[in-house]
C-alpha cells in the first residue's frame, strides 16, 4: 500500500511538472508572436506604425491573435505583452496583459487580428498596473496614423494618450478600441517568471528573466530607436 501511495505521488508530481512546462511553453510562444508583430510593424515604414511614434512611446502593448467572433452578440478577447520605458529610457521586462471587448450587432463568423497599442504618456500605463483599465474611459484612445506621412499630423491633430493599430492579412491599420478593457494577466506572469510577482516588481526587472525576454527587448529596442 505504501508503495502504491508513493507511485501515485510521483505520478501526480510528474503531471504537475508537465503541466507547468506546457504553460511556460505557451508563454514563450506568446513572446515569439509579439516579436514577429513588432518586426512587421517596422519592416516597411510607409505601411506600418510611424517610426517617430514608436521612438517617443512610453509603453507598447502587443496582443497577437485577438479573436473576434459571435452570432447576434459578439466580442473580442486576446492576451499579449506590455513593455514600459523608464525614466532613463530603458525598456522593462514584459508584463502579460489580457484585453476584452464586447460588441453588439449582427455578427457572423470569426477573425484573428494582431493589436498594437502605443502609449504616449505614463499616466495610462500606471492605470493598467493598478487594475482593470477601460480604453476611452480611463484614457483617451484613437486609431493611429499609418506610415511616415502620418507623422505630420501626430503633434497637431492627435491628442489621445493611446494610439491603437490592428494587423490583419499582413496590413496595418488604425483601429478604434474605445470601451475595451485591458488588465494584468497575473496567472500568465506567474507561469512565465516561475513565481507570483506584483506588476511593479516585474517592471523594475529585479527577477531572473527568461531567455525569451532578451529577444523581445532587443526587438523593442530596434523598433523604438531612431535610425
Amino acid at each position: 500500500m505504501r508503495l502504491l501511495h508513493q507511485s501515485l505521488l510521483l505520478l501526480i508530481l510528474a503531471v504537475l511538472a508537465g503541466s507547468a512546462a506546457a504553460s511556460r511553453i505557451e508563454q514563450e510562444e506568446k513572446v515569439d508572436a509579439v516579436i514577429e508583430v513588432l518586426q512587421k510593424a517596422t519592416q516597411i515604414p510607409e505601411q506600418g506604425i510611424p517610426p517617430r511614434l514608436l521612438q517617443g512611446a512610453q509603453g507598447i502593448a502587443v496582443i497577437p491573435g485577438v479573436i473576434k467572433a459571435g452570432f447576434m452578440v459578439g466580442g473580442s478577447y486576446g492576451k499579449g505583452l506590455l513593455v514600459v520605458r523608464d525614466a532613463q529610457g530603458h525598456w522593462s521586462p514584459p508584463l502579460f496583459v489580457a484585453l476584452a471587448a464586447g460588441s453588439f450587432g449582427w455578427q457572423i463568423g470569426a477573425q484573428s487580428t494582431d493589436l498594437v497599442l502605443v502609449f504616449k504618456t505614463r499616466r495610462s500605463i500606471d492605470g493598467i498596473v493598478r487594475g482593470t483599465f477601460t480604453l476611452g474611459a480611463d484614457a483617451a484612445i484613437a486609431a493611429g496614423p499609418i506610415g511616415r506621412r502620418g507623422e505630420a499630423a501626430t503633434d497637431a491633430e492627435l491628442k489621445a494618450e493611446i494610439l491603437s493599430y490592428s494587423r490583419a492579412r499582413g496590413l496595418f491599420a488604425g483601429l478604434s478600441l474605445e470601451g475595451s478593457n485591458i488588465a494584468i494577466d497575473h496567472d500568465a506572469n506567474e507561469r512565465y517568471y516561475g513565481k507570483a510577482l506584483r506588476p511593479a516588481e516585474i517592471l523594475e526587472g529585479k527577477q531572473d528573466l527568461p531567455a525569451s525576454s532578451a529577444r523581445l527587448l532587443e526587438a523593442v529596442r530596434k523598433a523604438t530607436t531612431r535610425k
